[in-house]
């Protein structure tokens, strides 16, 4: 979810539609996410390459955004990098989230064996 304010209802918010734009010209192309008001479907196209050469980009990242692969376009939603460049504020409260872990009872994260505990998230 991005937080940003849409040019035709009072939303917001828009959501990752998981779907890229690609337009080329020549031997140069732009690359979008696009996402979606969450009110009034209305479309914003984040940039991820402008005016780039085609060889710039990797066959197999090109190939995955010319299918529309949601693992690719979660990776460029979620990047802090992209969003700066196009000065958009992740609405990060809204991703909804699942924590999986290996039993650790209380007594361990209380009085570990180390001075640190550590998590991995994916």
């Amino acid at each position: 979810m991005l937080k940003k304010k849409c040019n035709h209802c009072d939303s917001d918010r828009f959501a990752c539609s998981d779907k890229f734009r690609l337009n080329a010209q020549k031997k140069n192309i732009d690359i979008w996410l696009i996402y979606r008001c969450v009110k009034c479907n209305n479309t914003y196209n984040m940039t991820l390459f402008s005016r780039i050469r085609t060889e710039s980009v990797r066959k197999e990242i090109f190939s995955k955004m010319s299918e529309n692969n949601t693992e690719i376009a979660w990776e460029y939603a979620f990047s802090h990098e992209i969003r700066r460049k196009n000065n958009v504020e992740a609405d990060t409260d809204s991703v909804e989230y699942e924590i999986l872990y290996h039993e650790i009872h209380e007594e361990e994260m209380i009085n570990p064996d180390s001075e640190m505990l550590t998590f991995k998230i994916r």
